[in-house]
């Protein structure tokens, strides 16, 4: 059918169009919230990538489920708009005629998210805190960074080097500030390297430099120059946390069950129940009033959207928090959105079929 087959394709170019904006502002706050450590010397720039991919794969199901409640809605709203809806009003097609060819557009990308938010997220999360625990228990040479004072994780050094070589093995004019046995100390040289003995001891090599000692509160300082510095880096130790609800995989959380197990498994398959409660919300939810403003039903869509999110939050937390029984879990905000969604659906089937006749007058 025409109709059927000019709304998918318009359907699939604003999904793409809406996917790329969304996934753009995601990737945009996180570079910007990852280069904030970055730049105070606690996540090193090589890290910045691999972080910023596993919080692309958590955000996913989400992201695509608003890519699809947007995408329908900014369509349908389009052929209101535009008188698209009265023609095929017109043509006997009633509102109930768009359910099929909606569905057949979202029913695959449903599929994909609850396929991301029951296997591939929680992978990602596992994932993601596996690799902070690794970044932590790097040592502090490793999240120094060029031009960017950097102070070791006991207080007692502060490091500092203006740039790196063409392949980052070598660094060039450094700065080392050390207290040890009350008495400071200061090391400068042209350049220096990382290197591990045998035993797994790491050393910061300097070359070409000198080392000023004395006390603080004294004006006699020492001066020795040397050819070759060795400073023995403490590597960090890192306290592992147990792993959390989110970490865990669906078929754990099936197996062992408590508070907080219940309320992530009700949450995950809240993910692909929300988004086709939505699809249907929002076809509707695209009637456009010209007497309301054209972005008057986007702002009310966008509160549904918002208080529906909420409410499932809230929910959840009373899971977790065992003030809810986990057998109604979700279900009831679900329940009441699917009601809404029913409604709307009742009442634009007993309004629109006048739009014709107000449309020859």
């Amino acid at each position: 059918m025409i109709f059927k087959r000019s709304l998918l394709q318009e359907l699939f170019s604003t999904a793409f169009a809406t996917f790329l904006v969304l996934v753009g502002i995601v990737i945009a706050q996180r570079i910007a919230y990852y280069l904030g450590f970055a730049a105070r010397g606690s996540l090193a720039s090589d890290a910045i990538n691999a972080l910023l991919g596993f919080s692309l794969l958590k955000f996913l199901p989400m992201l695509l489920s608003l890519t699809i409640f947007l995408s329908v809605l900014l369509t349908l709203s389009r052929w209101h708009r535009d008188s698209e809806m009265v023609v095929w009003f017109s043509s006997g097609l009633g509102l109930s005629a768009w359910v099929r060819p909606v569905l057949a557009f979202s029913l695959p990308i449903i599929a994909v998210i609850a396929l991301l938010s029951l296997f591939v997220a929680p992978w990602a999360t596992e994932k993601g805190m596996e690799f902070r625990d690794q970044l932590a228990s790097r040592d502090e040479l490793a999240a120094i960074s060029p031009g960017v004072f950097k102070e070791s994780s006991h207080a007692d050094r502060v490091y500092f080097v203006e740039s790196l070589n063409a392949l980052g093995s070598t660094v060039k004019n450094i700065f080392v500030q050390s207290f040890q046995h009350q008495k400071l100390g200061i090391m400068v040289a042209q350049s220096g390297y990382r290197t591990t003995e045998r035993n797994g001891d790491t050393f910061l090599v300097m070359s070409n430099g000198r080392r000023y000692e004395g006390k603080r509160d004294s004006p006699e300082f020492s001066v020795t120059e040397f050819e070759r510095y060795a400073i023995r880096i403490e590597p960090n130790e890192v306290q592992h946390d147990p792993p959390t609800a989110k970490s865990k995989s669906s078929q754990e959380l099936l197996q062992t069950h408590n508070s907080d197990n219940n309320a992530e498994l009700q949450w995950r398959l809240a993910m692909p129940i929300s988004a086709f409660v939505l699809v249907l919300l929002a076809i509707p939810l695209s009637f456009v009033d010209p007497r309301a403003g054209r972005s008057a039903n986007m702002i009310m869509a966008l509160l549904i959207y918002i208080i529906y999110n909420n409410l499932l939050s809230i929910m959840q937390a009373w899971v977790a928090q065992g003030k809810l029984n986990p057998m109604i879990g979700l279900w009831p905000v679900h329940g009441f959105v699917l009601a809404l969604a029913v409604y709307l659906f009742y009442r634009r089937l007993f309004l629109l079929p006048l739009l014709p006749r107000f449309a020859r007058r």
